[in-house]
């Protein structure tokens, strides 16, 4: 990959694109704005929204550009592609733009719930720990585990709704992240293994962590089915239901389509699916339970 010396405005701003880790930033853009949305359904102040919205995009947007101003060094031996290694963007140019996108997303915060911006600042903690070392052992599952159940947590704190169906999701959500931290891992396990990072995934292995990531997609299923059926957590079944087999039929997918002898590109892609399917999943036993 080229190293760009002289840089034009469109290097930079492709630089800043890319920094940005756009494709899992969206999923996450995606995932707050439907728990927020069904956390203020049917009263939606359009403001409130704006706000809890655009300060968890300020926060995704920080931990995404300051995980690669930390890993700058490792990338440029594993990940010349970077466009701090490419030099699109100057490192301290990515730090001082991490650092103003958390001044934003406390901004934010300000004018919402407090126990909006103390969940905020939690995952915050989260992730910035993972970028300055965390990601390297084995307790980034730990990691993720703790923070993705944050993000619904904060939605609906975010909008002054607070249900105790919120608590019973932060087990099943739990499970999801740790298998989302698994197929996140999958494209860079072999880079990981060369620098002597012990990531979950690596501890796992290639075959574990691909054998992980779908049991522990069925084991959150199985929960969402036993709190419905028990009447803990009632839910509509004709929403709930085709969620539930939806899910059934992407684990299956994810098990017997991919495996150890899976390419970059397939682990890429795998990775995009299990995002795709806990998106699903959540969201539909969201909707179910809150409609």
């Amino acid at each position: 990959m080229e190293i760009v010396k002289k840089r034009r405005p469109v290097d930079i701003l492709r630089g800043f694109f890319w920094l940005s880790h756009p494709g899992p930033v969206l999923f996450h853009l995606i995932a707050v704005t439907l728990f927020a949305l069904l956390a203020a359904w049917p009263h939606l102040i359009w403001r409130i929204l704006v706000l809890v919205i655009g300060a968890h995009l300020a926060m995704q947007l920080s931990i995404a550009v300051l995980n690669d101003y930390f890993d700058r060094r490792r990338d440029m031996v594993s990940k010349k592609n970077k466009p701090i290694v490419r030099g699109l963007v100057r490192p301290r140019e990515a730090l001082i733009t991490g650092l103003l996108l958390i001044l934003i997303m406390l901004l934010l915060l300000l004018p919402l719930n407090p126990l909006a911006l103390l969940v905020s600042l939690l995952y915050l903690a989260l992730g910035q720990g993972y970028n300055l070392g965390l990601k390297a052992t084995p307790l980034s599952g730990i990691v993720f585990a703790l923070a993705i159940p944050l993000i619904p947590v904060y939605a609906f704190v975010g909008v002054g709704r607070i249900v105790p169906f919120v608590f019973w999701l932060v087990p099943v959500a739990a499970l999801l992240g740790v298998s989302l931290n698994l197929a996140n891992s999958l494209p860079d396990i072999e880079e990981d293994v060369a620098t002597h990072a012990r990531t979950l995934a690596v501890v796992l292995g290639v075959r574990g962590s691909f054998t992980a990531c779908p049991l522990l997609i069925l084991l959150a299923t199985i929960s969402i089915a036993g709190l419905a059926g028990s009447g803990l957590v009632p839910a509509r079944p004709w929403i709930l239901l085709p969620t539930l087999l939806l899910a059934c039929l992407a684990v299956g997918t994810l098990s017997v389509f991919f495996g150890s002898q899976t390419s970059l590109q397939g682990r890429k892609l795998y990775f995009y699916l299990v995002v795709l399917t806990c998106l699903v999943l959540a969201g539909g036993w969201l909707i179910s339970v809150a409609l």
